[in-house]
């Protein structure tokens, strides 16, 4: 597969979303079901359809596979999405990461890459962490 010479926001999400799963090396069951789960439920995947999450998964993929594959995917994801977007960019990230209820050091890291290639501020940043932590808490 080519990688695009660009995203539309919603790949640029789901790209995200992949990169920040991956960063450990592989992409577990929990990962990926919260990743269909946000595409299925939330307003900005609205006509976003299960063909076109496979299409932007395997792109993503294939982004990582490249030399130089991560900044190539970070230069494409941040030129697809508004500020308001890079939030719940950072949104999804944090959920993703949170699923498996213990986030590994490689996967911290990406996120910490994630919030500065977009800019997130450090305190929206420190609550978008909290909530995605409150989130998938278990009794």
């Amino acid at each position: 597969m080519t990688t695009p010479k660009a995203l539309d926001p919603q790949e640029a999400l789901v790209c995200t979303m992949v990169l920040v799963a991956g960063a450990d090396g592989h992409l577990t069951d929990r990962e990926i079901g919260v990743m269909v789960g946000l595409v299925q439920s939330l307003p900005v995947f609205r006509s976003f359809s299960s063909e076109r999450l496979k299409i932007a998964t395997d792109t993503a993929v294939s982004l990582l596979g490249e030399t130089d594959g991560l900044a190539h995917a970070a230069r494409l994801i941040c030129a697809a999405l508004e500020p308001r977007l890079r939030e719940t960019a950072y949104m999804l990230a944090c959920d993703v990461i949170a699923v498996d209820g213990q986030a590994r050091q490689t996967e911290l890291e990406m996120l910490e890459l994630v919030r500065k290639e977009f800019g997130i501020d450090p305190l929206i940043a420190r609550a978008l962490e909290r909530g995605a932590r409150a989130r998938q808490q278990v009794p």
